[in-house]
């Protein structure tokens, strides 16, 4: 049964987003507090960091932006949606031909740098208390953690970006020419290494779905990894394997169900609540990707759709194949809708059943968009798999292949006729394991893209593809022409843009 909430925690908590649990239960699950401005103390630290989680829900960190960033530029996935929008977006996403304008390149940058915004504001009030009590470091290093996650991505998508860690509080003072990828880094380790000293290592159930201290290692990790530093990498990743705060023992064909949200796989998961006339706390993630078809299965816009190599990409037998792609015109497991025929307008084989939503929600909510679903931005598997990574790039070979046989147990479930146990100690070849397994366990997971770019494979990758337009100046997004025409030239595009 759901907990009783006495208490409420923030003004600007519309996005708490984070939810009370004793349970499971989706359908009994309610927000944790929806505030009134009045009930915390004007500035409050405590409300400004809850307002962060507010700042998740933005598309650009949440919805199609996000996805498009992330996973439609990979080589197993691609735009999806119907003709028409493949024709006047697929050559941004698909293609590679970038333009400067582009809406989705425009408002992942936006909605990043009010992130970051939000962030600074709580920083700033942090630093201003003279004597820091525990709960003032913990929730510094909430906005510490969010700070650094924002620039990661950033970094990752843009290169070269303004480095803005203060308060804002004129227009002005927020233009600023872009400054060097070491710099951007700098900031990053910095923020993450506060998180990792101050986040707690778990909150107590009506805390459901706030930051953690294995999330700051998590991110630590990934960016670790992007700059080939695979002993910090395996260091951070440990930090989480050996807290023993999360397992692998939700099966797989459970982990994208409503029931399994924030299990004890989840690392990051912005949170999402929506009960149809009551509450909108609510994200566009599922509702971008899912189902684009007519009546009762019209389950959303039905962009970023697996690409055939995903399909081919899993070993015989390997049961998360059928609980990643959501195939047309079959009836699904485990609800038993027929899902939509391709049809000359929506010519997709293929749908991310990762955002699949339960039709008992649907119907209860009276919504069919799925806005209530949970995104999971990172979990434990993720980790697991970065530290046999790293292992096996710093020689560690008996905890990399230990590391990749956790993961691929769980797949295997009780079918030891399938996925056999990896046991090679050759170099390349574990690493050629690890790369695939990555693929296929965290297919249209938003990990594909820049896994190819700092493995330093993308343009073989993608030439194999068929997607022979891309090119290494491809790894960035030009920055939105907006933005440089906002700074008055302050901003300079990025180079062959």
């Amino acid at each position: 049964m759901k907990m009783n909430i006495s208490t409420y925690i923030s003004a600007t908590l519309l996005a708490l987003l984070v939810f009370s649990s004793c349970s499971k239960d989706f359908l009994d699950r309610k927000p944790l507090g929806q505030l009134k401005e009045d009930e915390l103390p004007a500035g409050s630290l405590e409300g400004q960091v809850l307002a962060i989680y507010a700042g998740l829900r933005s598309e650009g960190t949440s919805g199609l932006p996000y996805v498009g960033v992330h996973n439609m530029r990979s080589d197993d996935a691609e735009i999806g949606s119907s003709v028409g929008d493949e024709a006047g977006s697929a050559p941004n996403t698909d293609d590679f031909q970038y333009t400067t304008n582009f809406w989705l390149w425009g408002n992942y940058w936006t909605d990043h740098y009010k992130l970051i915004a939000l962030t600074n504001i709580a920083i700033e009030t942090a630093d201003s208390i003279v004597t820091k009590d525990d709960l003032t470091m913990s929730l510094e290093a909430e906005a510490k953690f969010f700070r650094a996650w924002a620039y990661f991505n950033l970094v990752r998508a843009f290169g070269e970006v303004p480095k803005i860690d203060f308060r804002v509080r004129d227009q002005k003072e927020g233009i600023l020419p872009k400054s060097p990828i070491a710099d951007i880094y700098a900031l990053i380790d910095a923020d993450l290494e506060y998180a990792t000293q101050y986040l707690p290592l778990n909150w107590e159930a009506r805390y459901i779905g706030r930051i953690t201290k294995g999330a700051a290692f998590a991110v630590q990790a990934k960016s670790f990894l992007a700059r080939q530093q695979y002993s910090k990498a395996l260091a951070a990743s440990r930090m989480v394997i050996n807290s023993e705060q999360y397992n692998l023992n939700v099966p797989y064909n459970q982990i994208f169900r409503e029931s399994s949200e924030n299990s004890k796989e989840s690392i990051f998961e912005i949170q999402a609540y929506y009960e149809q006339g009551q509450t909108n706390l609510g994200i566009t993630y599922a509702s971008r990707q899912g189902v684009r078809g007519s009546g009762d299965m019209n389950l959303g816009w039905g962009w970023n759709v697996p690409h055939e190599r995903l399909e081919k990409a899993f070993e015989p037998g390997d049961p998360r194949k059928d609980e990643t792609l959501l195939y047309a015109g079959r009836e699904n497991t485990p609800y038993g809708e027929r899902i939509p025929s391709a049809s000359a307008d929506v010519p997709r084989p293929y749908w991310n059943k990762k955002v699949y939503t339960d039709p008992a929600i649907r119907l209860r909510t009276g919504s069919l968009g799925g806005d209530w679903f949970n995104f999971r931005v990172i979990r434990y598997a993720d980790v697991v798999l970065m530290a046999a990574e790293a292992a096996n790039e710093v020689g560690e070979r008996t905890d990399a292949l230990k590391y990749l046989e956790m993961v691929r147990k769980r797949a295997r479930g009780n079918n030891n006729s399938i996925l056999p146990e990896v046991t090679t100690t050759d170099q390349q070849k574990l690493r050629l394991a690890i790369r695939h397994e990555r693929q296929v366990e965290l297919g249209m997971e938003n990990e594909r893209f820049f896994d190819l770019i700092r493995w330093n494979i993308d343009v073989e990758t993608f030439k194999d593809a068929g997607k022979t337009n891309y090119q290494i100046r491809n790894r960035f997004l030009p920055i939105p022409q907006n933005e440089i025409d906002r700074s008055g030239g302050i901003l300079i595009q990025n180079p062959n843009y």
